[in-house]
């Protein structure tokens, strides 16, 4: 039998050899024309065939938001469709890095061929106030990525990861509140102000059309990936490759993991820091922070035309 490989032109996997349009008990080797997308057994090879063809691109798609809001799942998701390549670290270029040019960003990327994609991922980017003019100036047309989440969960998980590194830092609820005894928030605190999403946008709104933004569930990330990861597809105007047939849902951790992960044919699952457990907040704290938060949500919902239901 014959396995067909690739796209246009048709290839044909037969007696040991690969083919171009011929019969397939023809024993003479016809040189292939390299395929515009590797099929993605080749990409994942370790032998690495198209390691040094293609070339390098600016992204055309970026996730630039939200820090703890499950941009990290979101990108290792991604990188399992054979069409998506992106850079492993945060590259911080259009909030730390801007001076350093686009010559410099574009050298950060990976290798991509005709009809794959380039993305990276850099949550801080929502909430830098020159990044959307910054992107904006790169290309009109880049495709925008937030991944969204419960802002009080978000501000807790926040707290959790500064925590885990600096333990000496003062209590969450001493920290977000200005005044105790009246409840005023203190909007300063970093941890509070990225989930007033509401605010945010409206600086991306400014440079970019809705149309050009996809909002994701970070919650519809853990408990309907595939889901999520369809819409996401979908905006990227790729084929749906990615379904429910990739992931399996990890008890321990409370997460969904790939059954194969990009370039690998073993089960991941994302590092320890991901899925951290929560300290214990105050229940009248956090009851404070959902109507802090009410307002700027309903306004949130109100922009992307979605309710994310954390009401």
């Amino acid at each position: 039998g014959c396995l067909a490989l690739g796209k246009a032109p048709v290839f044909a996997w037969c007696s040991g050899f690969l083919v171009g349009r011929t019969a397939c008990h023809s024993r003479r080797p016809v040189p292939p024309t390299p395929p515009q997308s590797p099929a993605p057994f080749l990409r994942s090879s370790p032998l690495h065939f198209f390691s040094g063809s293609g070339t390098k691109q600016l992204p055309q798609a970026i996730i630039i938001g939200v820090k703890k809001g499950g941009t990290r799942a979101l990108l290792e998701f991604l990188r399992v469709h054979p069409d998506v390549r992106a850079v492993g670290a945060e590259p911080h270029f259009f909030d730390r890095s801007y001076d350093k040019g686009l010559a410099w960003y574009r050298d950060l990327m990976p290798r991509t061929l005709d009809g794959q994609i380039t993305m990276e991922k850099t949550p801080s980017y929502f909430v830098t106030r020159e990044a959307p003019a910054r992107i904006s100036a790169m290309s009109k047309d880049t495709k925008l990525i937030v991944v969204v989440r419960d802002p009080v969960t978000r501000a807790i998980s926040d707290y959790t990861q500064t925590l885990s590194k600096r333990p000496d830092i003062p209590t969450f609820e001493s920290l977000t509140f200005k005044n105790r005894s009246t409840g005023l928030i203190d909007t300063s605190w970093s941890a509070i102000q990225i989930g007033i999403y509401a605010k945010h946008l409206e600086h991306w709104l400014r440079h970019f059309p809705i149309g050009q933004m996809l909002f994701v569930s970070g919650e519809r990330l853990i408990s309907d990936p595939a889901g999520e990861l369809g819409r996401v597809q979908d905006f990227l105007g790729l084929k749906r490759i990615i379904t429910d047939k990739h992931f399996y849902f990890n008890k321990t951790k409370g997460f969904p993991c790939l059954k194969k992960a990009e370039g690998s044919s073993k089960p991941h699952c994302l590092g320890k820091t991901k899925g951290r457990t929560h300290p214990e907040i105050a229940q009248e704290v956090v009851q404070r922070l959902r109507e802090f938060y009410r307002p700027f949500n309903l306004k949130f919902y109100q922009m992307t035309g979605h309710d994310f239901g954390w009401d």
